[in-house]
């Protein structure tokens, strides 16, 4: 009889914590999701409150929790610069306080912990594609440090854990993710782009429109997650996990313009500071290690979140 998993998962609520949590679940797990729904919405896992496997908890994770599980994984921080800008020292602590709290839950429960970083650890980065041997190009005192910083510290915690407490970590680098149940106003260039697309508005490119990103659909970013908890454990990370496919920030554009049939033209503004001008993952090591790369390409993934964008327009 397959014996029910419990695991925890931290900003349950959010983008990519409801894709997980509902997996989890579809998975046959007891799912604990937890949120102080600063960014979260009840909205995202609506059709997971009436599921007897599945527990809701509002509860800031820069405060300690008590529960029993086998497995953690530590999503809560908010991750598009206008939210983890609004309040920046609650970001970092959001970081940093939340995973010393989810690593001695872990500690004191045994369970396997999962973190999920960023390529914002990479800053501006010199080196091209980003490869988890680089130590990055970060600026520690800058408006996005709150996050960039924030999340680098979250690594060193979860590694010395490992190191002095024999922990069992997991740590990925999450590259640029979309898909259905962004936030609309979450400052993202996709939700962005497609919101003033289906609007009818202006589309706003920040610079020259050349910088390039890498946009890994959230369903392939989500299988690379349970990939990653489920490797053997001496695969403790970091590794990328993200879409190796590089566009440029006009070519997306034009993209969200022709699937939307919109008729917007494109006006620049200043690039904001310490944006990087490249990201491109090198997932060489998700794909030796999980045998894991993308599989939905950008066309696919971008008519299915404007499909999920339409219905905030037309409401």
């Amino acid at each position: 009889m397959h014996k029910r998993k419990r695991i925890l998962v931290t900003g349950g609520a959010g983008f990519l914590g409801s894709h997980l949590c509902e997996r989890l679940v579809n998975e046959g797990n007891d799912v604990i999701c937890v949120d102080n729904f600063y960014t979260g919405s009840k909205d995202n896992i609506i059709g997971l409150l009436n599921n007897p496997h599945f527990e809701l908890m509002r509860h800031d994770v820069t405060f300690p929790l008590y529960v029993e599980v086998d497995e953690i994984y530590n999503l809560a921080c908010p991750a598009s610069p206008v939210h983890y800008q609004y309040d920046p020292v609650q970001t970092t602590k959001t970081s940093v306080h939340g995973a010393i709290n989810m690593l001695g839950l872990a500690k004191r429960t045994g369970a396997k912990i999962f973190q999920a970083s960023t390529s914002e650890v990479y800053g501006d980065p010199v080196v091209h594609p980003q490869h988890e041997s680089y130590n990055g190009n970060v600026n520690p005192i800058g408006p996005r440090s709150c996050y960039d910083e924030g999340k680098r510290c979250a690594e060193t915690l979860f590694f010395d854990y490992k190191r002095q407490h024999n922990l069992n970590i997991r740590v990925v680098r999450i590259f640029n993710t979309y898909g259905p149940r962004m936030h609309p106003n979450d400052g993202r260039v996709v939700s962005n782009f497609i919101m003033q697309a289906l609007r009818g508005e202006a589309i706003t490119i920040y610079g020259d429109g050349q910088q390039t990103r890498s946009f890994c659909y959230v369903d392939d970013l989500i299988e690379g997650f349970i990939r990653m908890m489920d490797a053997n454990d001496d695969i403790s990370g970091p590794i990328n996990l993200g879409n190796p496919s590089e566009f440029t920030i006009k070519q997306l554009a034009e993209a969200i313009i022709n699937l939307t049939g919109a008729k917007s033209e494109l006006i620049k503004q200043p690039l904001p500071e310490d944006d990087p001008l490249k990201r491109q993952p090198d997932i060489t090591i998700a794909k030796q290690q999980l045998d894991w790369q993308p599989s939905i390409d950008l066309e696919a993934g971008l008519t299915k979140t404007i499909d999920y964008f339409r219905a905030f327009v037309d409401s």
